[in-house]
């Protein structure tokens, strides 16, 4: 064993091992390794289309060539701007065989934080698909000089029914790309290189750079596949997993495309979820994986024929990116007969974690044992220096070579995340005498609202700029479809006109993502404070008032966004 056994270890199976024997290793090794073994077998399924391993690995070679040939090595930013495309695969292994970091960028940010990224993380240089509404506003970065160059992924290249889109003047076509550029001399990559921008946010909202290396990522894979294959699933080349959650968060980059890369597995690349689709993936395509957001759970749980169908060939099932009901992972398991797994991340853990162990159902506030490498402790809230023992509450630390070491260009926060080799999750909790963690709360007031963490200091600053506002308080509500949702509470200034959720959602729309944007509004005379002063955001969370604006319709959420840190699964 590991020579200084943690609790949980007595937890594990016989066949599991705590202490990794992977050697840290870089990102692009993985696909060298899987095409090596096995070319011809489909690493990725999208749209009909198999795309074998020689060619996704020909593929990300030929555009390693091109970025190489636009400046692309050691240091240099390359932004990703996709949905879930066979493109992101190739341009994320493309950048980092010829030294580059990946920075992620979701579709769901407003213009002005998808700026504030770009210029945070020192971008020039653009990867984005021809769909109308990421060119749009790519071509207007390009067009203001925010990047220096636009490389467009025209979905035709994959799909011979999508129509052609006109690329803006400059633009690089992404099938172009590598055209007359020799081959890419892959650089020796140091396991310890920054691979990977990941941005999350912080209490404040300000979205923050969590940087992820080679060694990170992988030693994150290391741990998902110890696990497994110690738990009696390992995965191989007859899996087949669907990947509906989108590849610019961390969950399904690391636990279905890297670890299944890695293990010589099919993606089945979706670019969106869609209930009656991933259904049939399981049922006609025999698929054997799949990770999904509660959301998700949720609509396959209360779909109309689902204890008709065939689930058989699935052998893992997880829930992850927000809290999961615990009545929903028991109709899952009433209504299919399979146990629902789950488990707790973190973007900065890249994100590995706990999982449930196979025989742990779903349970308040459990989210199970540390993974194979990561080790956890419940520390003091009043001093992160002192470990609690078993039943005490406190914060949740954690270390491990999958742990991110700092935030990009932010020393002081860095500095103040980490204590004694650990990350301060801001999570609060307690563990069991057998090892098993629980969440019983936050230290902050972020809300989880389909999967994505939603800031409410974010959209109350958006909506301070609303000239009627005098004062405002974001809170999370319960949402019955996406777990929470923000609600507003706001004083209008003396002379102002009446507000109405519509108008202020309106106003919003272009400065916040669609799964930021208030569903509910209460307009109040005066607004809590604190002794002191301070507006107290929880003065709110007690109750509201009968007469608030009912909440909008909750619009479709199908990706699931950064920084999950909540319990359902290896997120």
């Amino acid at each position: 064993m590991s020579g200084r056994p943690f609790p949980w270890e007595a937890a594990y199976p016989p066949t599991l091992r705590w202490d990794l024997q992977d050697p840290p290793t870089s990102v692009p090794a993985l696909l060298d390794a899987a095409a090596a073994r096995d070319p011809d077998r489909v690493a990725i399924e999208f749209l009909g289309r198999p795309i074998p391993y020689r060619e996704l690995h020909a593929r990300a070679g030929a555009a390693a060539a091109g970025l190489a040939a636009l400046g692309v090595s050691r240091g240099v930013s390359v932004g990703l701007y996709l949905p879930n495309t066979p493109f992101h695969p190739i341009a994320f292994f493309a950048t980092l065989r010829v030294g580059g970091h990946v920075v992620h960028l979701s579709p769901l940010d407003p213009p002005r934080r998808l700026r504030f990224k770009l210029e945070d993380s020192e971008t020039r240089i653009l990867v984005t698909s021809d769909d109308p509404a990421l060119l749009d506003r790519a071509a207007k970065l390009l067009e203001e000089r925010v990047i220096d160059r636009l490389i467009v992924a025209e979905a035709r290249d994959f799909d011979p029914h999508a129509r052609a889109c006109p690329l803006p003047a400059g633009a690089i076509p992404c099938s172009r790309l590598g055209a007359g550029a020799s081959a890419a001399r892959s650089p020796s990559i140091d396991p310890d290189a920054l691979a990977l921008l990941q941005y999350t946010g912080g209490t404040t909202g300000l979205p923050k750079g969590a940087m992820l290396t080679h060694a990170n990522l992988t030693a994150a894979v290391a741990a998902y596949r110890a696990w497994f294959a110690g738990t009696g699933t390992p995965m191989g080349p007859d899996d087949r997993l669907i990947c509906a959650l989108p590849l610019f968060h961390i969950y399904a980059l690391t636990t279905i495309l890297l670890l299944g890369l890695d293990r010589g597995a099919t993606v089945l690349l979706r670019p969106r979820f869609d209930v009656e689709a991933t259904l049939r993936d399981i049922e006609v395509g025999r698929a054997t994986f799949f990770a999904g957001v509660p959301t998700m759970w949720v609509a396959i749980a209360n779909h109309p024929t689902i204890e008709r169908r065939d689930l058989s060939s699935l052998r893992v099932m997880s829930s992850g990116g927000a809290p999961l009901p615990t009545e929903i992972a028991a109709m899952i398991h009433r209504r299919t007969g399979r146990q629902l797994g789950g488990g707790w991340g973190m973007t900065e853990t890249a994100p590995a974690g706990t999982r449930l162990l196979p025989d742990q159902a779903h349970a308040p506030g459990l989210i199970g044992v540390p993974l194979p490498g990561v080790e956890m402790q419940i520390v003091a809230l009043d001093d992160p220096r002192r470990v609690l023992a078993a039943g005490a509450i406190g914060e949740i630390r954690v270390r491990g070579p999958n742990v991110a070491g700092g935030y990009w260009r932010q020393p002081a926060q860095s500095a103040a995340s980490y204590v004694d080799g650990f990350l301060l999750t801001g999570d609060v909790g307690y563990r069991d005498e057998r090892g098993a963690f629980y969440l019983v709360d936050r230290k902050d007031d972020m809300i989880v609202s389909g999967g994505f963490n939603v800031y409410p200091t974010m959209i109350e600053q958006a909506i301070y700029e609303h000239p009627a506002v005098e004062e405002a308080l974001v809170i999370g509500i319960p949402d019955g479809y996406r777990g929470q949702s923000a609600k507003a509470f706001v004083k209008l200034r003396a002379d102002a006109p009446p507000l109405t959720l519509e108008a202020l959602r309106d106003f919003l729309s272009d400065k916040l993502g669609r799964h930021e944007l208030p569903t509910a509004l209460e307009i109040r005379a005066a607004l809590p404070k604190t002794a002191v002063g301070k507006l107290w955001r929880r003065g709110l969370i007690a109750g509201s008032s009968e007469d608030a604006d009912p909440p909008a319709r909750p619009e479709p959420q199908n990706m699931s966004g950064p920084n999950t840190r909540t319990p359902g699964a290896p997120a």
